[in-house]
């Protein structure tokens, strides 16, 4: 059954919003005049959450391809980890979406959640109900829901999938928490000395220019750079602009994409760390697909999709291929040097002993382990690195001022 979402207001003239299911708008206009409310608008509720403007069930309005999603990384593994306790619990999974729907606590995923329940409600698997809001549930989510469906233990694979999310996201969370204070202290050692340079620098410049002794070679090469700041420095930044966004739209072509995303993972600190945050990603997602029961190749396929480096996703495609060519998973992987040797004897491991999903597991355990150690401390490095730097810098410009000063006073003398 169709779920609409209505506008209303009461006999007091308060305005009523929710979501009413019915064969009909027709039919929930009926029911809201039944509640003794007036019904203003309404719409059947759109893909991905949003109210269709036009009025037709199924289709996607502006707002929900390119508005806000329903559901971020976080609340998506905590409404993943809700549903799975629901359905552990022995709700049935239509009486578990409702309960969801009604805890909902912004429209768009009350929404979302009502288009699902009608979906089940109609007879369709969950994973093709999910397969109406790709924007929600990427293509790893639906291929673990729709094995979890196959085995009849959707409860337990959402629990798991719950575990994935939570763990990606912890990964991502401190790797984000290790970078942050660095970018926060370069941004203002860069506001600081551009505010040095275009105002207190020509001060100095203003208190001297009437003397015809020379200036120290500090001050006049300071000088030099203010002027060259406050002339073109907005010609640098329109340059700097216009380099950033020419890079944005080469890198939305895939042969471009590629070759810069294999040159950063060339560098020599951030490669690796790029390098082992995909791994840990990857093998986290196989092992993840593969436990679930998801055939390997699919699971192959669907890992591969989850690679933000384009690089290392092509070479999984690659492993794909020799995989289904007949060749073993841990071969595959370790003919592609992309991808950690550690990741390759796991997998050797895991096809050898017939454990493949806990090998790739502690895999995946392994190598966030070490893309976090190795961020914090980078992160450790960077911050008396970058507060020294900020220290010479401005110490330079503090020199630059008060050279002329000291020379004043010599002067005077």
């Amino acid at each position: 059954m169709p779920a609409f979402r209505y506008d209303a207001v009461d006999a007091a003239g308060q305005a009523r919003r929710g979501v009413l299911e019915g064969d009909t708008a027709r039919a929930v206009r009926a029911q809201l005049r039944a509640q003794a409310l007036v019904p203003l608008e309404v719409r059947p509720v759109a893909e991905g959450g949003g109210a269709g403007a036009s009025g037709e069930a199924g289709g996607a309005s502006p707002a929900s391809r390119w508005g806000r999603r329903a559901f971020d990384a976080a609340t998506l593994a905590v409404w993943t980890r809700q549903l799975a306790g629901l359905l552990g619990a022995g709700l049935p999974l239509e009486r578990a979406l409702t309960a969801l729907a009604d805890e909902a606590d912004h429209p768009r995923q009350r929404d979302l959640v009502a288009q699902l329940r009608s979906a089940v409600q109609a007879g369709e698997p969950f994973a093709r109900a999910l397969a109406t809001a790709p924007r929600e549930f990427d293509e790893v989510y639906r291929a673990v829901v729709a094995a979890g469906e196959q085995g009849g233990a959707l409860a337990e694979v959402l629990a798991r999938l719950a575990d994935d999310l939570e763990a990606r996201q912890a990964l991502t969370a401190r790797l984000v928490a290790a970078s942050l204070y660095p970018l926060i202290v370069s941004a203002i050692a860069l506001l600081i000395v551009i505010f040095l340079l275009t105002y207190v620098v020509p001060q100095v410049a203003g208190v001297f220019a009437g003397t015809r002794r020379a200036l120290p070679w500090l001050t006049t090469a300071m000088l030099a750079a203010s002027g060259f700041a406050r002339d073109w420095g907005w010609l640098v930044a329109l340059a700097v602009g216009g380099a950033v966004a020419a890079l944005v739209a080469l890198r939305r072509q895939d042969a471009f994409r590629e070759r810069t995303d294999a040159a950063w993972l060339r560098l020599p600190l951030v490669g690796r760390l790029a390098r082992g945050y995909n791994a840990a990603r990857f093998a986290g997602t196989l092992a993840m697909l593969a436990g679930a029961g998801v055939p390997i190749l699919k699971a192959l396929q669907a890992a591969a999709q989850t690679l933000g480096n384009r690089a290392m996703r092509a070479d999984a495609m690659d492993a794909l291929v020799q995989v289904r060519e007949g060749a073993p998973l841990g071969a595959a992987l370790a003919a592609k040097k992309r991808f950690p040797g550690l990741l390759a004897m796991f997998a050797r491991l895991g096809e050898q002993t017939g454990q493949l999903p806990q090998m790739l597991g502690r895999a995946a355990a392994q190598l966030s382990g070490e893309v976090q150690r190795r961020a914090l401390a980078l992160a450790t490095v960077l911050e008396p690195l970058l507060i020294v730097a900020m220290g010479a810098v401005v110490m330079l410009i503090v020199l630059a001022v008060l050279l002329p000063i000291i020379e004043l006073n010599t002067w005077v003398r």
